[in-house]
């Protein structure tokens, strides 16, 4: 899935937000990153618009990360290579701007169907994909239907004083889920309802007719007093006026059709063949991890974002130098599987990131324990975790989303997650994205999501908004961050991050609070959407580090 009164100044503060290891017992300063400027006036030219996430805001009114002044600031450094997993759909690592910078397993050989490094995964060349399949796309349900559909033959048509005292908490979950299930679900089967009805618009006017197809010209020449059959041309008359003809109709339906995040009789594991529900069933997957370069094309413009190769001349820059990429497919078309997820992060742990890019999210998840230990696992070998906070307008400190690094949404079981909220371009009270999710608790920083230009399959690039664009802007700082000074661990380079971000101490609209009868929305302070009230920002990050490791 998330500005400001004093003058403009970088320098360190005595303050201590936080204390980690590596250059061992060095706290995390936090930084006076205050600017002092007006809103941009006028639009932002498209070229520029491409890269505004990269933009300076002191330099160029546009509220970016200050990426050219952060590489300003490198120049003459040495950096490390570091490793950077994205956690996603598929990726296309043939991609002009991706193909560079691929992790390469180095004792591993392609295509001999032998795990030559005895990690368990054969032919992990360059990462690998939990989701089986080769070349296709992964639909899914969303855990709330398979949370549904597990309880709805054992308890469709009870009550609780029909049920065992043994059942009655599952049938209390059951009734829990069949009106969350209802509640999600009702707009979708709202939506497929209309749909059936316009295909049989369709159909019926062109028996009308006499026509295999039919053009605006000839509805309009229509005379006929029957009622339903004049309700069909309007609507029909309505959808052509919108740009759409029954081609276009029929393609977008049948997309529609594919979705089976509300399918209770689906069954999404039968390409991958393992046990969901069984943590010790791993050995599953194939090293293909690009996916349906049709369809999934989410995965590909995260890592775009981070790591595209820098100054080839093509596409973009990436955040990272320095940086290779790792792909993990484990994100279908629907909601990803908390195993997958786990087996996932521990897959990319053992075999060399220090970066974890997790761009996707859930409302529900039934084994929250497995993800809460490959997050510790994470830690305890010093990985660094960002994941996107989500897009559905809501408080996490109050409502659920999986996954997280708190069970109770106080206190944290680990120090190496950054949870990420995307904002605007906009300098002004529509900083937040409109669809950001917010916590003044559970949102760590904000970054750059909305209209975020990146890589998509098959050498294209597209412009994309979401938190799932504003978390690879801050694991690319954090790639920056670690290879330029590997003496920081994950836990510190986090605190490097919300510590130095550019403070943001204007009123803003609270995400989701617009509506008829209060147009304007509901203003509050930036500082009450996430724990730092800050704005990502590479050179500020930089300068920190350097400081904590050279004390200047």
């Amino acid at each position: 899935m998330r500005i400001l009164k004093s003058i403009s100044v970088v320098a360190v503060a005595a303050v201590t937000l936080a204390s980690c290891g590596s250059v061992k017992n060095l706290a995390v300063p936090t930084m006076d990153t205050a600017v002092s400027i007006s809103a941009k006036k006028g639009a932002i030219d498209e070229v520029a618009f491409d890269h505004w996430a990269h933009a300076d805001l002191v330099t160029d009114t546009i509220p970016g990360m200050s990426l050219e002044k952060a590489y300003k600031f490198l120049e003459g450094k040495k950096g490390e290579t570091v490793i950077v997993a994205v956690i996603d759909s598929g990726i296309d690592i043939e991609h002009e701007d991706l193909k560079d910078v691929l992790w390469i397993n180095p004792k591993e050989i392609a295509g001999n169907k032998i795990d030559d490094d005895k990690n368990g995964f054969v032919d992990d060349v360059y990462g690998w994909n939990f989701l089986g399949g080769n070349g296709v796309d992964a639909p899914e349900q969303l855990e709330i239907t398979r949370l549904y559909a597990k309880y709805k033959n054992l308890f469709e048509g009870k009550t609780i004083e029909t049920v065992s005292t043994e059942e009655k908490a599952e049938f209390e979950k059951y009734q829990e889920y069949l009106k969350a299930f209802e509640a999600s679900g009702g707009r979708h089967f709202k939506t497929m309802e209309r749909l059936t009805q316009i295909e049989g618009n369709f159909n019926d006017i062109k028996k009308f007719l006499g026509k295999d197809s039919f053009t605006l010209e000839d509805l309009q020449a229509v005379k006929t007093d029957d009622q339903k059959l004049q309700a069909q041309i309007g609507d029909i008359l309505v959808l052509l006026g919108r740009g759409f003809d029954e081609e276009s109709f029929l393609e977008y339906f049948d997309g529609q059709k594919r979705n089976k995040n509300y399918d209770i009789t689906f069954n999404g594991r039968e390409i991958v063949g393992d046990n969901p529900e069984d943590m010790n069933d791993t050995d599953y997957g194939n090293e293909f991890v690009i996916g349906s370069t049709e369809i999934e094309s989410h995965g590909t413009h995260v890592a775009g974002i981070i790591l595209a190769t820098r100054n080839n001349g093509i596409g973009l820059n990436g955040v990272a130098n320095n940086a290779k990429l790792m792909s993990v497919r484990a994100v279908p078309d629907g909601d990803e599987r908390d195993k997958d997820v786990a087996l996932a992060i521990r897959y990319a742990v053992d075999n060399g990131a220090k970066v974890i890019n997790m761009s996707f999210g859930k409302s529900w998840s039934p084994n929250p324990e497995w993800v809460f230990e490959a997050f510790k696992y994470a830690e305890q070998h010093d990985v660094l975790l960002v994941h996107a906070a989500g897009n559905d307008v809501k408080d996490i400190d109050v409502k659920s989303n999986w996954p997280n690094d708190t069970a109770d949404k106080v206190n944290e079981l680990v120090d190496n997650v950054l949870t990420i909220g995307a904002m605007s371009s906009s300098y002004n009270e529509n900083l937040p994205a409109s669809f950001t999710n917010y916590g003044q608790k559970n949102v760590d920083v904000y970054a750059p999501g909305v209209q975020i230009y990146s890589t998509v399959p098959q050498n294209k690039y597209a412009r994309y908004n979401g938190t799932s664009m504003a978390s690879p802007e801050v694991a690319g700082v954090a790639a920056l961050v670690r290879s330029y000074y590997p003496q920081l661990s994950a836990s510190q380079v986090k605190h490097i991050i919300m510590n130095s971000g550019t403070e943001v101490n204007m009123e803003v609209v609270l995400p989701g609070s617009k509506s008829e009868e209060n147009p304007n929305g509901k203003k509050v302070n930036f500082s009450e959407l996430s724990i730092s009230g800050r704005v990502a920002n590479a050179y500020n990050a930089l300068v920190l580090a350097d400081k904590m490791v050279n004390g200047k």
